[in-house]
């Protein structure tokens, strides 16, 4: 995989190769250089909470993963190690619903959670993102409460390290949105359902 600007050989930007303890590792998918590079900004003065890695399309975030071979047994997984996809909606030749079905229907992929973002407020868009399995739909620009949400809906570390093919368990946090429509007045969807 090709390095882009300023990021070690994996992609990580500031090149660090692990993630650091109690840290979640994002994967930004957007082809749009500006706002990957302002998602990149946001999660990386988010408290020292992420590890971002970024790509500029869905093939690629495919390929990172390891997600674009067979889903036979025999397959080789490298686990990545990814906790949430965070990924653009609109993309030339791979969008983000095209992504989270992919990364949905394949038997490593399933477990990680991902969140897709747009600059369009879609009712039918979000919806049947949310039927294949997203875990919320983020209208852009984003803001720091969008990027703060992102680690209720991570893979837990534990589950991250190994090498798993099963679903996870559902997040038992519970989000409150009390005093958010003063700040953060645009529409919201509801976070993870608990069962």
């Amino acid at each position: 995989m090709e390095s882009v600007d300023g990021r070690g050989k994996d992609g990580l930007v500031g090149g660090s190769d692990g993630r650091g303890p109690g840290r979640v590792r994002v994967l930004v998918v957007d082809d749009s250089p500006v706002d990957r590079r302002i998602v990149e900004r946001l999660l990386m003065i988010s408290g020292n909470l992420f590890d971002v890695v970024s790509v500029d399309g869905g093939k690629k975030a495919l390929e990172l993963l390891g997600l674009n071979g067979p889903q036979d047994d025999s397959h080789n997984y490298d686990d990545p190690n990814v906790d949430i996809i965070l990924t653009d909606y609109c993309m030339p030749e791979m969008n983000g619903y095209e992504l989270l079905k992919a990364v949905k229907e394949h038997n490593h992929g399933s477990s990680i959670p991902v969140v897709i973002m747009s600059s369009e407020n879609d009712p039918q868009r979000i919806s049947r993102c949310r039927a294949c399995g997203a875990e919320d739909f983020i209208l852009k620009p984003l803001q720091t409460v969008d990027i703060e949400q992102l680690r209720n809906y991570a893979r837990p570390p534990d589950l991250s390290a190994t090498k798993t093919s099963g679903k996870r368990k559902p997040s038992r946090d519970i989000i409150t949105d009390s005093n958010d429509s003063e700040r953060h007045p645009r529409p919201r969807l509801a976070g993870v359902a608990v069962a």
